[in-house]
């Protein structure tokens, strides 16, 4: 993936505004597709008997949340090239790694005790927006905010900072909505075993990267 976004960021040498952003909202479509992201919203969505508008929503408070961190985590970098501390940053992608444990461990009992049958109640937007925030505090993320960190004109470096925040909350709700809609129904209750062993397999092994392990 991290290869993708040179890609991206090759199509020009990002010296005016315009193409700064439009290079910063492909990265933001772009980063939903991370295996993170991926394995976070499989658990959320996964079972839930939930309408695509509310799936969507869902999905954009929790692309909000994520925006939130992304830009305050970037802002420092951009502007004045300062970074998290080492422990810092392992600690934040190690929180990552559990969150999304905890969410397919949520997921497998869910499964275990029969309640994906029935219509569950939509997590709340405050929850989402939490998981975001967490979420977002990740690495998952850095090679963007460090393109956009060499770019010599601040003024438009954060222009597509926020941008790129921007574009990662409107990728991950289309994201929700599409998961929300193809993971809902029998079949989807068969398959959510599969999905949270994947889920909890990805993220310990994602929580051992982020701590060194």
């Amino acid at each position: 993936m991290l290869g993708l976004d040179h890609a991206i960021v090759g199509l020009s040498s990002g010296g005016t505004l315009l193409v700064v952003l439009g290079i910063s909202l492909l990265l933001g479509l772009r980063h939903a597709s991370d295996p993170d992201h991926l394995a976070a919203v499989t658990t959320l969505a996964a079972g839930r008997e939930m309408p695509v508008r509310s799936a969507g929503r869902l999905g954009l408070v929790w692309g909000a949340g994520h925006a939130t961190s992304l830009f305050a985590l970037g802002l420092p970098i951009v502007l004045w090239r300062v970074y998290l501390p080492h422990r810092l940053q392992e600690a934040a992608e190690a929180a990552v790694g559990v969150l999304i444990v905890s969410l397919a461990v949520w997921l497998l009992l869910r499964w275990l005790a029969g309640t994906l049958r029935t219509r569950a109640r939509i997590r709340s937007q405050a929850t989402a927006y939490g998981i975001g925030l967490v979420h977002g505090a990740g690495g998952s993320a850095g090679i963007g905010i460090l393109l956009l960190a060499a770019i010599p004109e601040r003024g438009i470096a954060l222009a597509g900072l926020g941008v790129f925040a921007a574009g990662t909350a409107a990728s991950m709700a289309l994201l929700s909505a599409g998961f929300g809609r193809a993971l809902s129904g029998e079949w989807a209750f068969r398959i959510a075993p599969v999905l949270a062993v994947a889920s909890l397999a990805f993220g310990v092994w994602y929580t051992a990267g982020a701590l060194g392990l």
